[in-house]
């Protein structure tokens, strides 16, 4: 067993006329990550020897640009994905609730949504083709997803199942002790870290390296292979993290979303069946050389 760091999820915060302002790690995962994302993006538009026909899908100017419209993708779809995906019963009685990001609940797959949908528009926007746009951002977005998995351990939440491995965190909180048949202290798997090396650190340095040994000449590809690595990643560390509260019930003691008998998928996993699928497909497509055209 490993004891929780004594971290804070403030990095400060100050009182002002009764109000209280924070700095916290979450916040500042997501500010670095995006700024991590320009960085790369434009690593990339300066070596149109990378390309094909050595032509780059954006200008520098229109990379800032970009940068904006992921953020509200992220934002936006992340917290309908929350609220669709993962407590649709509370928002649908509680619609004001939606708009009360302060108090918590993000979902990826619903930011993955958003980020696909601003990217569209974008590219409808300026006249870009839309898959090498979209291999730029698939390389750039795993530093964000690393910092936000790291984030989510600083703030102790969600967690993982309890584990008797020697690297099992005990978790602080009263949630996180409550292990039934456990006597004691109750460790558990931190499945934050699993997802923020599988899905962030070990996914950019693969996307990174391909990128700079040519795999942006076929276009879809790295997207493809994100959605399938990132698909695959988190379907495997599902078995590992323990899905939302509201989905456990006295018939439903391993909080699977789908169910058939005694097995079942949590809704993580079975949101990420359909990236696995459509991953497979756009590396198939790409390695066949057929460019998947959706230029505006």
């Amino acid at each position: 067993m490993i004891p929780f760091p004594e971290v804070s999820p403030e990095i400060f915060s100050v009182n002002i006329f009764n109000f209280t302002f924070a700095l916290r790690w979450y916040a500042l995962s997501y500010i670095f990550g995006f700024w991590i994302a320009l960085v790369v993006i434009k690593y990339f538009i300066h070596r149109p020897m990378l390309w094909k026909g050595n032509v780059v899908p954006m200008t520098p100017s229109q990379a800032d640009s970009l940068i904006t419209y992921l953020i509200f993708g992220v934002i936006i779809g992340g917290r309908l994905g929350y609220c669709l995906f993962y407590n649709l019963e509370f928002y649908s009685q509680n619609p004001i609730d939606v708009l009360k990001i302060w108090s918590g609940g993000m979902s990826f797959h619903g930011g993955f949504l958003g980020v696909v949908l601003a990217a569209i528009i974008f590219c409808r926007k300026n006249g870009i083709s839309l898959w090498p746009l979209a291999d730029l951002v698939a390389v750039a977005s795993p530093p964000g997803i690393f910092l936000g998995r790291l984030a989510n351990f600083i703030n102790a939440e969600l967690w993982g199942r309890p584990t008797s491995m020697p690297w099992g965190i005990i978790f602080p909180g009263e949630m996180a002790q409550n292990c039934p048949g456990v006597i004691g202290v109750c460790a558990r798997h931190p499945s934050q870290l699993y997802e923020a090396l599988l899905e962030g650190l070990l996914l950019f340095l693969l996307l990174f390296l391909l990128a700079k040994y040519g795999a942006f000449r076929k276009s879809g590809f790295l997207t493809g292979l994100f959605f399938f690595w990132y698909g695959a990643a988190r379907f495997f560390v599902e078995y590992f993290r323990v899905p939302d509260p509201q989905f456990f019930s006295n018939e439903n003691q391993y909080g699977f979303a789908l169910s058939i008998g005694d097995m079942g998928l949590t809704m993580g996993q079975s949101l990420s069946v359909p990236m696995l699928i459509v991953g497979v497909l756009l590396i198939y497509f790409s390695s066949k050389s057929t460019r998947v055209s959706l230029r505006p």
